[in-house]
């Protein structure tokens, strides 16, 4: 017994090819969404700062400056991780990559650097790992955008 094929969609754009399914259904209400993300950034920015400060005082006794160093370290990249949320989408996908690449590097630089590492080493490291970063992101990007920065859906 022969079956129709469905035909397929067209969106007046060149087909391409994604890796994931497009078609799935959000489950989840808008609501939901946006708790989701301000409890990942809060406890993002939580853990940052615990880490800063767990690396900057090399396990010494915890100081009264020490604790003001995370708190300080966690609203700061709370703050950074939103206003970064918030830019980031509305970019060409060269520097929507390039925006989370300087946050990783520099976040990543901030804790380094809380150790007894060199300047230099901090900024080499830092700068490692800013690269990958924002060569997963360009590549996420581009295989998910097109020029103008619109999703692929």
């Amino acid at each position: 017994m022969a079956h129709p094929t469905p035909a397929p969609r067209t969106t007046g754009r060149p087909e391409v090819w994604v890796p994931h399914a497009p078609d799935l259904p959000d489950v989840l209400s808008e609501r939901a969404h946006t708790v989701v993300r301000w409890t990942l950034t809060v406890a993002g920015g939580l853990v940052y700062g615990y880490w800063t400060a767990s690396v900057n005082r090399a396990g010494g006794p915890i100081t009264g400056w020490n604790i003001l160093l995370g708190f300080v370290s966690a609203f700061v990249f709370m703050g950074v991780l939103t206003g970064a949320r918030a830019l980031a989408p509305r970019l060409r996908r060269e520097l929507h990559a390039a925006t989370w690449a300087a946050f990783a590097g520099i976040a990543f630089g901030f804790i380094y650097s809380q150790s007894s590492a060199s300047v230099l080493q901090s900024s080499l490291l830092s700068l490692a790992v800013a690269v990958v970063v924002g060569a997963m992101a360009f590549y996420r990007y581009y295989t998910h955008e097109d020029a103008e920065g619109h999703r692929d859906r």
